[in-house]
């Protein structure tokens, strides 16, 4: 057998049924033998686009998502994807082509050290010398991808290696370990500092999800009624209807999120990381606090912020050990009463439209959507204002906050869970990213629903750029876009726009009730910006305020 049939049949073996990518020169022995294989190769139109697809993939399914591409361009082109998945920690396998091992390191035609360019992004890389290692290598690629905290591998395969021809080797499997319980110290710790709390609130991060701690998560906060906040990935860790949840920490987050916290007496950060855009100023961040910090992963444990007791392990055992008869009522009193005063207001004056109250209406209008969303102030109007029950239905490039995320990991996702009801929520900046990935959706007729807000500009930039650039408006006018409407028709997708706050019912039922891939095309105004704001240098309990028409 040639070792890139060897390969496939590794793939097959892992249980893998999809994979996203685009051949050339040094991959092609891997296509010729998908040939043969029941493996579905779902063709991006370009490798960026396969590498979200993969992430979008992973992220639904919680299996490890697979991309392909070839040597030299075709690698390169993968390496924004791969950054977004080790910074959200998400398993995925890309497989490169790479040249010959004759003429590696001659500057041969297509030939990139992605093994060096990637290695500081990347859990873990392999070279493959022999085709009798591929079982083997694949086998620990897989493993390395998916246990502990999850991340992206490379497997680089010199063509000669896909076609020389080796003897089958066994089956190559591995078993993970068992992640465990907690050091019993450090739980008889954290349980005595729950006790001895008088203003304690849990911390959620995208571990919460990454360790299917969901349920466990959501149990220890209805039992023991301490107030949640979540990081933007730890969005949905409890549903966002949740009595007691004050919604997302940091730069864009709730008011009565970040009173809360630097308020608090005792953080129990769970499976997050103390990332700046949730902590703000760091030596400003819970300043009386002390910390319960719970992880997979121990190089997180203490690495930004001490952790008087820290639980490493599974994220379900130690949420099981802790106490939940806690005497916190006043506590939970007065972080309601911030909860109502700070709560989200929907009567902005003027008749445009209003994306927060558009985008809470869809979530209320399907409660099981999955929205896969860009990365711009769209990004944070989704995170602020739709309702989630689970955290793989709110798919975001949180860490990289890579745009063109969108499209693609929609599109993975509807692969993940074909019969799943996805929408794609992306702006004019972002959606021509990746726009050549609406060919995809209509080639494997994807119903993926996409709402397009369009402010003609760069809307984050812009903001930023007014707030703390004395309006010095550089390179963020996108007024010269193509009419979207008319681009998404020629891709064979129906398409329409929204100017006026009258259309937006009726935009909203067309846009779900649609059989097939959709886009509505959202003009607002120019000016609208994000509230609230931490401006830069700021603790989160110093948040600009307004009100976008």
């Amino acid at each position: 057998m040639k070792g890139a049939e060897l390969l496939v049949k590794a793939l097959e073996q892992e249980g893998i049924d999809v994979v996203f990518g685009y051949p050339g020169g040094a991959i092609m022995p891997v296509y010729d033998a998908l040939l043969d294989s029941p493996i579905r190769h779902v063709l991006a139109r370009h490798e960026q686009g396969a590498v979200l697809a993969a992430d979008g993939f992973a992220r639904v399914t919680g299996k490890p998502g697979v991309c392909m591409a070839t040597s030299g361009p075709g690698a390169t082109n993968l390496v924004t994807g791969i950054a977004n998945a080790f910074m959200d920690s998400v398993p995925i396998v890309a497989i490169t082509g790479q040249v010959p091992t004759p003429v590696m390191g001659t500057d041969a035609f297509q030939e990139v050290d992605i093994f060096g360019i990637t290695m500081p992004i990347v859990k873990h890389s392999f070279l493959i010398r022999r085709a009798e290692d591929i079982p083997r290598i694949i086998g620990e690629a897989f493993h390395i991808a998916t246990e502990g905290r999850p991340g992206p591998v490379l497997v680089d395969l010199p063509k000669d290696v896909a076609n020389t021809m080796t003897s089958v080797p066994p089956i190559f499997e591995m078993k993970s370990p068992d992640l465990g319980r907690p050091d019993p110290e450090q739980l008889a710790l954290a349980c005595r500092l729950l006790q001895e709390a008088e203003r304690p609130v849990l911390y959620a991060g995208g571990g919460v999800g990454i360790a299917r701690a969901v349920d466990a998560f959501s149990a220890y906060a209805r039992a023991s009624r301490i107030p949640v906040v979540t990081t933007l990935k730890g969005i949905g860790a409890v549903p966002t209807r949740h009595a007691d949840y004050l919604g997302m920490l940091g730069m864009h987050g709730n008011l009565a999120a970040n009173k809360a916290v630097q308020a608090s007496d005792l953080l129990i950060c769970v499976g997050a990381r103390f990332d700046d855009r949730a902590t703000g100023r760091l030596d400003g961040f819970a300043p009386g606090a002390k910390v319960i910090h719970m992880d997979a992963d121990p190089s997180e444990i203490s690495k930004l912020r001490f952790a008087d007791a820290g639980l490493l392990g599974d994220l379900r055992v130690s949420l099981a050990s802790l106490p939940t008869e806690l005497s916190i009522e006043p506590w939970r009193a007065w972080c309601g009463e911030r909860k109502r005063e700070h709560a989200w207001r929907y009567d902005a004056p003027g008749d445009g439209i209003y994306v927060p109250d558009m985008l809470r209406r869809i979530t209320e209008a399907d409660p099981e959507v999955t929205i896969a969303c860009d990365v711009g102030q769209h990004q944070m109007w989704v995170a602020q204002h739709c309702h989630f029950q689970r955290p793989e239905q709110h798919l975001t490039s949180a860490g990289l906050g890579a745009m063109g995320f969108g499209i693609p990991a929609g599109i993975g996702a509807l692969m993940g869970d074909p019969d799943g009801r996805v929408l794609t929520v992306t702006g004019d900046g972002s959606i021509m990213m990746n726009l050549q990935e609406l060919q995809t959706i209509r080639r494997y007729e994807l119903p993926l629903k996409m709402l397009l807000v369009d402010n003609a500009s760069l809307g984050m930039v812009r903001q930023w750029q007014e707030l703390f650039h004395e309006e010095r408006y550089s390179e963020v006018d996108l007024s010269d876009n193509p009419d979207f409407v008319e681009v998404a028709r020629s891709f064979g997708i129906e398409a329409f726009r929204v100017t006026r706050r009258d259309q937006v019912d009726a935009a909203i039922e067309r846009l779900l009730d649609a059989d097939g891939a959709i886009l509505a095309h959202v003009c607002i105004d120019p000016k609208t910006n994000v509230w609230p704001l931490v401006p830069p240098g700021e603790t989160n309990d110093v948040m600009l305020e307004g009100m976008s028409a």
